[in-house]
């Protein structure tokens, strides 16, 4: 490799780990914006800064604004999806925790989407497999404190949270397939963009102009770095760099989110971690790497999946 070609490689790596901590502070940010209204208000303000955002993204590289028409459906269904999950998250985050969410939401995503996959396929895990998802469930329980309260799934947000991470699962099998109907990015342009439409549709205008009036520095600050820098910026940099380090060294690095919204609400917010956070936390990010670590040896089976769900 060339000296040039390794500086790159190490830039990647530095706007991989940076990109990291955006996601994992979205949860700080989401928290302090979640305070300034109803969730679908702040949601729509959300949806249309970013698609903002990706509009002068997708100028500044060039890229193309169209998708191919085949691609239509799986738009339109990621676009309901992603209006329901940030629903999903702001609603959580007003009434829960938002490092105790991160955590919770960013360990769990993976798990449900790799468990659905399964379902999807009608595959029977591996040995493997089936004791990273065993250990996903495990972290789960730990992260709610099901042993304590089994009551503790409806308290607190936990409700809002688990079914965001449940839609972020389904959502993801429409995402997945962006790249056949043209750029990612372009995807998730029109996505937000329809997703705008639908909260403007869901929200009460009075309350829009409201919030957008009576908005101090703090809920814009947060909802700059929510949508552009978070949102657009560092999903268009992790789009990027997976195409110029690898899928699978770039997926290694998503186990930084849960760490970083931990470490986010901590500094931010003043939520100190409770152990049960941090021991879930650990069985969580050993059950993805475990998980993680098949997707990348089982190639030839995953390839088949793929082409099962693409077709379901």
């Amino acid at each position: 490799m060339t000296e040039e070609g390794s500086s790159n490689n190490r830039l990647f790596l530095i706007g991989m780990i940076l990109s990291m901590f955006c996601w994992g502070l979205s949860w700080t940010s989401g928290k302090v914006l979640s305070e300034y209204g109803d969730a679908l208000n702040i949601s729509f303000y959300r949806f249309a800064l970013t698609f903002i955002s990706l509009f002068f993204i997708l100028l500044f590289i060039k890229e193309k604004l169209v998708i191919h028409k085949k691609g239509f459906f799986d738009l339109f269904c990621a676009s309901i999806l992603i209006a329901l999950y940030t629903y999903l998250f702001f609603k959580g985050l007003s009434l829960g925790k938002a490092g105790a969410g991160g955590v919770l939401v960013t360990i769990l995503n993976p798990i449900i989407s790799y468990g659905l996959m399964l379902v999807l396929t009608r595959r029977r895990p591996t040995r493997n497999e089936s004791l990273g998802l065993f250990l996903g469930i495990t972290a789960g329980a730990v992260l709610l404190k099901l042993w304590v309260d089994a009551e503790s799934i409806l308290n607190a947000g936990n409700s809002y949270f688990l079914l965001a991470s449940f839609t972020w699962a389904v959502l993801s099998l429409f995402t997945a397939k962006a790249s056949r109907y043209g750029s990612p990015v372009t995807f998730s342009f029109w996505m937000y963009g329809i997703s705008t439409i639908i909260m403007l549709f869901l929200t009460d205008k009075a309350e829009n102009l409201a919030i957008f009036y009576q908005g101090d520095l703090s809920f814009w600050g947060n909802l700059f770095f929510s949508a552009t820098i978070t949102t657009s910026l560092a999903t268009t940099f992790y789009f990027v760099a997976t195409s110029r380090i690898g899928a699978s060294k770039a997926s290694s690095f998503i186990f930084m989110v849960p760490i970083s919204a931990a470490l986010g609400s901590w500094i931010f917010l003043q939520e100190v971690p409770k152990i049960h956070t941090i021991i879930g936390g650990l069985i969580g990010v050993g059950a993805v790497y475990i998980l993680n670590k098949k997707i990348r040896t089982r190639k030839s089976a995953l390839a088949e999946n793929e082409e099962i769900i693409s077709k379901s």
